[in-house]
């Protein structure tokens, strides 16, 4: 594989396990804020993450390459609402959507067709995390931070369980 594509899948475990951290943390603030069913929903969100950091350090170790772990900077811990919780989470999505899209725009340019193809799952999975938190982003400001709309959300998003794709 090209040298630059394993660095930057390399640092794409890192970004993954971070993201990780980062719904771990959200989960807590929802769980502080009597937000059972977000706890919840985040904390699924966590092992989706985790799932991700996995398929790509098994895919380098399919290609022969060596994985480097490294840390990272630590998740925010305050926020100020289940909206500013659900922007950030948006905003982080986002910025992951544009980092698959660097691995694919190199996998492209050194023409490697295993990488490409391993990479369009990720296209569409992100485009999928970006759509269900503006579709949560949506109905809370709909509905407002709190009240009975909100705790009905909760509700469904206590139901949210993780279930790995199926390869």
């Amino acid at each position: 594989m090209d040298k630059r594509l394993v660095d930057e899948i390399n640092k794409q475990i890192t970004y993954e396990f971070y993201s990780a951290f980062l719904y771990l943390s959200m989960a807590s603030y929802c769980a502080e804020n009597n937000l059972l069913g977000f706890e919840n929903w985040f904390k699924v969100q966590k092992d989706e993450e985790e799932f991700h950091a996995n398929k790509f350090l098994d895919y380098l170790h399919e290609r022969d390459e060596h994985v480097i772990i490294t840390g990272f900077d630590n998740p925010p811990e305050e926020f100020t609402s289940l909206l500013d919780v659900l922007e950030r989470s948006l905003e982080h999505e986002k910025f992951v959507t544009s980092r698959i899209s660097l691995l694919l725009d190199i996998a492209y340019e050194v023409k490697d067709y295993a990488a490409i193809d391993f990479l369009n799952w990720y296209i569409k999975e992100q485009t999928e995390e970006e759509s269900s938190f503006k579709t949560l982003i949506g109905q809370v400001k709909l509905m407002g931070d709190i009240g009975p709309g909100v705790f009905q959300l909760d509700r469904e998003a206590g139901t949210r369980v993780f279930t790995p794709p199926i390869a």
